[in-house]
């Protein structure tokens, strides 16, 4: 087979990434060999779309490997999918190793795109026909950006991965050509920063114009960069002696063994020279009024995932498809079509006492006003009257009565009339009345649309502000646990959340470089759960084996009231050392002798 033909024939026979703007809606009429895809403008942005097709579909978790979605919701400690068939399941109880489906899809899919990717860096240049020198140069920094941020993806599920350059290995090359070892952490970080940092200086502060307002920016670019020092800070990446004898055959050490502190601060610099140059200017703090022109902190913190493009996604994708929705709008048994979804995603009861209560206290606080059992009258915030629910669901800080949706709790549809969601034993979402119900009791209400959840069309937040100002004051705070930008952007997210700021409302500063590190953590925990974050905090905290270890608690979804109000583990998870990073394909170390497998594996 002629080489030119080789993946882009693969590429072209893609599902077309559905709804990120008109352009990358395209469609070729047949398979292009790789001279013909390389003479004219429209064919080479078909090219370049199908790389942006391997941009995960975060939000579409029930079929992990499609569209390079992830398991990180159900796989962590803040969520449980119902279906045995999800892949977060076999993951949770330790029933998965190197040769399961979704193991290995990422793997593939995303040397796949890496491997466009070079070819569109290496030949869009020859396009003839309608493409100005500027759109290559743009295009070409598109391609590169997007190359290293899949390279990213790769060593947060992997660690050290194979870094192939600007090389695009022929089909019939010889076998000492094909077997390429892994590369070290700190060269994966190298090459990503460095890609990222060149590519940037190509790319448009913001999108050319709305029908271009899913391709990468600069901002896009510079985020990652900072994500990239991040994740090699991190204690899974750096100087972790689990990984001691994870070397390469000729004896190189692919995670260093030195713990380095500089690391963090490139991170924090990366994230502070963002700060400077993009807020406010391009990016900011989303924040929205009442009906009365009064600040909600309520509406800002549910809104900023549904309001489209608003100034504090720095990162997203339009998306069609209607997985997340389905799985967030509870069964309701009875009612129209539109509010009758599945509520498969539950939400854990450990989720639900990470929230803080609305005087910003945890409720392991014994001055927090915190009850756990019996029953009373509350009214919700999007609610308009009082209902009897259990105490413990009282006086929550808004960010809990936005993501969480708890028995006897008024739905967001008013279009249909009143709907109020049930979830003992066979009340209208319970166990009991359908195959579809909440496996813990609570269901997942972060990003539910406030209209027919058939209608899927809107916005992925794959990464928005409050996320970066999070991660730039983790790794301020350790190398340099004394600057004032600390407590400055953790009490932003919370008052934005509307909730007291550290040394505000009767709220002591957390005093020390361990006592912050906890704050911070927690306020990650609560202002990104259910954001495909939590998962990879837990992994590169080395956590995982505390949070993700033993029984997982919900209520007792197989009891009517008041029984239901008990809580009861749902399931006993099970994580060890070797499940920090997902193992190569096994096909892959099989074949490749110079392949060595991730320790435990």
């Amino acid at each position: 087979m002629n080489k030119n033909n080789l993946y882009t024939g693969i590429l072209f026979s893609l599902v077309m990434l559905a709804g990120c703007s008109k352009y990358l809606e395209q469609v070729p009429n047949d398979i292009l060999t790789e001279e013909e895809v390389f003479t004219t403008r429209a064919s080479a942005e078909k090219f370049l779309a199908n790389i942006y097709y391997a941009i995960p579909r975060e939000w579409s978790q029930r079929f992990a490997g499609g569209g390079n979605a992830g398991v990180w919701t159900g796989a962590a400690d803040e969520g449980e999918y119902l279906w045995g068939f999800v892949n977060s399941n076999p993951m949770n109880i330790g029933s998965w190793d190197a040769g399961s489906g979704f193991s290995k899809d990422y793997w593939r899919n995303y040397y796949r795109a890496i491997r466009s990717a070079t070819i569109f860096i290496a030949n869009v240049d020859k396009v003839s026909i309608d493409m100005t020198d500027e759109q290559k140069r743009r295009y070409k920094a598109e391609a590169r950006a997007l190359r290293a941020i899949f390279y990213f993806y790769l060593t947060r599920i992997y660690g050290p991965v194979v870094l192939l350059g600007e090389d695009v290995i022929p089909v019939d090359a010889p076998i000492e050509q094909i077997n390429i070892p892994r590369s070290s952490m700190d060269e994966c970080v190298a090459f990503i920063v460095s890609e990222l940092q060149s590519a940037s200086a190509d790319l448009p502060a913001r999108p050319i114009n709305d029908a271009n307002i899913a391709r990468l920016t600069k901002g896009i670019a510079l985020a990652y960069v900072g994500r990239t020092y991040l994740q090699a800070a991190s204690p899974l990446y750096n100087g972790n002696a689990d990984y001691a004898n994870l070397k390469n055959s000729d004896g190189k050490q692919l995670i260093s063994q030195t713990y380095d502190e500089n690391k963090w601060k490139l991170a924090a610099d990366a994230y502070k020279a963002f700060i400077t140059e993009f807020v406010p200017s391009t990016y900011s703090l989303y924040r929205k009024n009442d009906g009365n022109g009064n600040y909600s902190a309520f509406l800002s913190c549910r809104d900023v995932m549904l309001d489209n493009w608003n100034p504090e996604v720095i990162f997203g994708r339009t998306d069609d498809e209607n997985a997340r929705n389905y799985e967030t709008t509870p069964f309701h048994d009875g009612y129209a079509s539109e509010v009758r979804g599945s509520g498969g995603l539950g939400a854990t009861q450990r989720q639900v006492d990470a929230y803080f209560m609305a005087n910003g206290k945890p409720i392991s606080d014994p001055t927090s006003g915190f009850v756990r059992t019996g029953t009373s009258q509350f009214q919700a915030p999007d609610d308009d009257q009082q209902r009897e629910v259990l105490n413990q669901w009282t006086n929550r800080e808004p960010r809990f009565y936005v993501n969480i949706t708890y028995d006897n709790r008024k739905w967001l549809n008013t279009n249909t009339g009143e709907v109020v969601t049930r979830f003992y034993y066979r009340g209208n979402s319970g166990k009991g009345i359908s195959n579809d119900y909440s496996p813990t009791g609570y269901v997942v209400r972060k990003g539910a649309r406030l209209n027919d959840w058939h209608n899927g069309i809107g916005v992925i937040v794959e990464y928005r502000l409050a996320n970066l100002f999070l991660d730039y004051i983790e790794a301020l705070n350790e190398y340099d646990p004394n600057n004032s930008d600390i407590l400055l952007y953790l009490n932003m997210i919370r008052e934005r959340a509307g909730i007291p700021g550290y040394g505000q409302g009767g709220l002591d500063v957390p005093s020390g470089k361990e006592a912050m590190r906890q704050a911070i953590r927690h306020e990650r925990q609560v202002e990104l759960s259910y954001e495909n974050v939590r998962y990879f905090d837990t992994r590169r905290w080395k956590i995982a084996e505390t949070t993700d270890n033993g029984p997982a608690i919900g209520m007792d979804i197989d009891s009517p009231l008041p029984g239901f109000y008990n809580e009861k583990a749902f399931e006993t998870r099970v994580f060890n050392k070797r499940h920090y990073f997902f193992p190569i394909p096994e096909e892959d170390v099989n074949n490749n002798p110079e392949m060595v497998q991730n320790t435990g594996w």
